[in-house]
């Protein structure tokens, strides 16, 4: 038995020596951002998606002398394009550790870099570098040569490394198949429950400061369709994060991941980017996008069932809009029909709205109910800079 189990592992390191090998860097020069350890291919992936989405263009792969995986700009392939480009990327705080690095042979059977669409999930916690690695020792024996191109003098790192003077790369993820997820993370103040500001995930930004004591921020995904994920990161004594398993220090930026969970039967997301003409249950045209969200996650699951929660800032009765025969529901037509009511009908009519547009688009009925709440259920104060977040349509998985 036990020899059966040795051997068994033996295969399983085979399996990803000759993963790795397939995914080798060939010989040339790259513009490099940043570098992982062998076991945590997921992060150069997650971040290679990400820099993509943004369109910078990079691919990442894997040198195995020096037993590192690679994200690179992969429109930048002679030495003298990477050296001029890295001067001028490294002005950006987020790439101030970027550097050229050029592999001469390749020690194993070589192949094209690929992308991070190619590959499936691996591992959750990553150790990571960013500054070039020191050139090996090299010897007759060794099959491989590779250098590090001298660069320009990088930007200078803060000592310590905190939100203050660091930007944070927010890494939105779907936690089953590694995808990388558009959404958004709200930054509260944990003493008072407040929020202070709400950004979007997948890009640089820089945090902003509690102005508490202990410095303590909370970080929460807001990502429609899929669970909320909360994360504690200090202003003040960031470098202490990085013991915790979602926080890393990639050079000069902090990478926080959150590896989120699809909804399941009695969770509640907010479609948030859902918009409305005022004292109308028609929407503007820009809540397509989510809209379209809504969509494909009740055709992935033909067994699942929503309610749609209308929400309003405050109560009272006035002036309500609804869409006429012609059925536009993105456009104030000639058709309309003006009618006045209370915030509660208002809002059952924005969720009717909602639901219309479902069916229209080969949803079945039966599967959407409908409820409309006015101001009863208000998340923020009704005179506050974020009242507007209580004009929002909720939708809530009844089965699934």
């Amino acid at each position: 038995m036990v020899k059966i189990y040795i051997g068994f592992l033996v295969f399983l390191a085979s399996l990803q020596t000759l993963a790795q090998s397939s995914k080798n860097l060939p010989k040339g020069t790259y513009l490099v951002v940043a570098a992982f350890s062998p076991s945590h291919e997921d992060y150069a992936i997650r971040l290679s998606s990400s820099l993509n989405k943004e369109g910078r263009q990079t691919s990442y792969g894997f040198e195995a002398s020096r037993k590192y995986w690679y994200v690179y700009f992969n429109q930048f392939t002679t030495l003298d394009r990477c050296i001029n480009e890295c001067e001028k990327i490294k002005n950006e705080k987020a790439f101030a550790d970027a550097w050229v690095h050029t592999v001469k042979e390749s020690s194993e059977s070589t192949g094209p870099a690929v992308s991070a669409k190619e590959t499936e999930q691996k591992t959750e916690v990553v150790v990571l570098k960013t500054e070039a690695p020191p050139l090996a020792q090299e010897t007759k024996s060794e099959p491989a040569v590779t250098e590090v191109v001298q660069n320009p003098s990088p930007a200078p790192v803060y000592l310590p490394q905190t939100l203050k003077n660091t930007p944070v790369f927010l890494s939105l993820f779907n936690s089953t198949n590694n995808d990388v997820i558009d959404g958004e993370v709200d930054v509260v103040n944990p003493e008072n429950n407040k929020l202070i500001s709400r950004v979007k995930g997948n890009t640089y930004i820089d945090l902003p400061n509690p102005g508490t004591k202990n410095g303590d921020l909370l970080l929460v995904s807001n990502t429609f369709g899929f669970r909320k994920e909360q994360l504690e990161i200090n202003y003040k004594e960031t470098e202490k994060d990085t013991l915790k398993p979602y926080v890393t220090l990639v050079g000069n930026f902090y990478m926080v991941n959150f590896g989120l969970i699809k909804i399941r039967k009695g969770d509640i997301s907010t479609l948030y980017n859902v918009y409305f003409f005022n004292d109308a249950a028609i929407m503007l045209s820009e809540s397509k996008y989510q809209l379209n969200s809504l969509l494909e996650m009740m055709k992935e699951n033909p067994n699942m069932k929503i309610i749609l929660h209308g929400h309003t800032n405050g109560g009272g009765r006035g002036k309500i809009i609804y869409m006429g025969p012609s059925k536009n529901f993105f456009t104030i037509t000639k058709d309309v029909v003006n009618g006045s009511g209370s915030a509660k009908e208002l809002s059952k009519a924005r969720a009717e709205t909602i639901r219309e547009w479902l069916i229209a688009q080969g949803i079945h009925e039966n599967r959407i109910e409908v409820k409309g709440w006015g101001g009863s259920r208000m998340i923020h104060e009704k005179t506050s800079a974020f009242a507007r977040k209580n004009i929002r349509v909720d939708v809530e998985v009844a089965e699934d």
